[in-house]
């Protein structure tokens, strides 16, 4: 069965998707780009910026279902320019710590919004005690 997950401190879906789907212990999160919540607009600034509020509020919607950043197992990321790969890799590093998750990232024409960044996560729901 699967289930919808959604948040306001996340941009809302802005067309027939979910933000997140759980299938049981498992989370699959849209493509997160570098929305404001509060303003449903692109935030200002180079791809460090634009990929700290994407990985934000792909972290908010974690939070929703109950789970966090440390248990993401697999990120893709869409990138509109694949020389902003090593900005990019530098802030997702303050997200996540060792074991990482797995990790596709691969360059695209263009994304919603003109976003130099998309991020969509695989996570696991830990069981509560």
């Amino acid at each position: 069965m699967k289930t919808a997950v959604a948040t306001d401190k996340a941009p809302a879906a802005i067309g027939p998707y979910s933000q997140a789907i759980r299938v049981g212990n498992l989370l699959f999160t849209a493509g997160q780009i570098p929305l404001d919540p509060a303003t449903g607009q692109l935030v200002s600034g180079d791809i460090k910026a634009q990929t700290r509020q994407a990985l934000k509020n792909v972290a908010a919607i974690l939070e929703a279902a109950g789970t966090s950043l440390a248990h993401v197992v697999k990120t893709t990321v869409f990138l509109k320019n694949m020389a902003d790969f090593a900005a990019m890799n530098e802030v997702y590093g303050e997200f996540f710590t060792a074991p990482y998750p797995a990790r596709s990232a691969v360059a695209v024409a263009s994304l919603p919004k003109d976003a130099a960044v998309e991020i969509e996560t695989v996570t696991l729901i830990p069981e509560k005690d």
